[in-house]
C-alpha cells in the first residue's frame, strides 16, 4: 500500500532546503547503491555524511515524528537518516529493488527496509519526466509526481524506478523506516483501524465504541509488535 502524505514540509521550509541544496557540493548517486541497482542507478546526492546532509535530515525527522499520519502508517522504530538527491540531464534510476538491510553511516547498528519514502523537494511544473513509478501485484503502474513538501511511503519490497528526467532538475529526500510491525498487511489494517477511531473521535467523541476499538488496535499491536 503506497500512501501519498502531503505537506510533511511547508513552502517555506521547502524554500529554505533548496536554497540550502543549490549551493551544495553534489557527488555520483552510484556511491551509494548496491551491486545491482548501481548499473541502472544515473542520479547525483550529498554525501551521507555531508553536515548539510545531516543538518536538512534532522530537520525531516523532526517534521515526522510529530506528523500523526505518518506515525501512524510506518509505526517507526528504526529509520535510516534522510538522505537526498538529484536526477537532472536525462538522469534516471532503473527497475530495482532496495536492500533488505541498510547500514547506518557513522553507527554500529543496521536498519531493516520495510518502508521507503521518497519526500519531493520539487514541484511537478519544474521538470519533465522523472516520475517514481511502482510496480505492484496484479501489473498495475501507478506514477507519482508530487508537490514538493510531499511525501509518498510505500512498501520496500516494492520494485519501482524512477523515469529520466529531460527538463528541469528532480530535488527529493529518501530515507527507509523499520516499522516495529514487520507485515504489510498487518501494518495497513492497524492504520485503517487507527483512522477510524479518530474519525469516530471527530463526529462522535462520546461513542462507546471509540474504547473498544482503541482496545482491539492496541491489542492487535501488542500481537504483531516486534519490540
Amino acid at each position: 500500500m503506497a500512501l501519498i502524505i502531503p505537506e510533511v514540509l511547508s513552502r517555506t521550509q521547502v524554500q529554505r532546503f533548496r536554497e540550502a541544496l543549490d549551493q551544495a557540493d553534489w557527488i555520483d548517486g552510484r556511491a551509494t547503491g548496491g551491486h545491482l541497482s548501481s548499473a541502472v542507478k544515473r542520479n547525483i546526492q550529498l554525501p551521507e555524511d555531508h553536515p548539510l546532509a545531516l543538518q536538512l535530515g534532522d530537520a525531516v525527522l523532526a517534521e515526522l515524528e510529530r506528523h500523526p499520519v505518518f506515525m501512524s502508517a510506518a509505526l517507526p522504530a528504526k529509520m535510516v537518516p534522510p538522505l537526498f538527491n538529484c536526477y537532472a540531464g536525462g538522469q534516471h534510476y532503473g527497475r530495482h529493488i532496495d536492500g533488505a538491510v541498510r547500514p547506518v553511516a557513522g553507527q554500529s547498528h543496521r536498519v531493516r527496509t520495510d518502508l521507503s519514502s521518497t519526500l519531493f523537494l520539487s514541484d511537478p511544473e519544474e521538470y519533465d519526466g522523472g516520475e517514481l513509478v511502482l510496480e505492484e501485484l496484479g501489473g498495475s503502474r501507478p506514477r507519482y509526481k508530487l508537490a514538493a513538501g510531499d511525501l509518498l511511503l510505500y512498501p520496500s519490497t516494492s520494485l519501482h524506478w524512477v523515469e529520466p528526467v529531460t527538463r528541469g532538475a528532480r530535488i527529493a529526500s529518501f530515507f527507509w523506516t523499520q516499522s516495529i510491525v514487520r507485515d504489510n498487511e498487518q501494518r495497513a489494517m492497524l492504520f485503517a483501524l487507527d483512522n477510524t477511531i479518530q474519525q469516530l473521535r471527530r463526529d462522535v467523541p462520546e461513542h462507546s465504541a471509540i474504547v473498544e476499538l482503541t482496545a482491539h488496535y492496541h491489542n492487535l499491536l501488542r500481537l504483531w509488535a516486534d519490540v
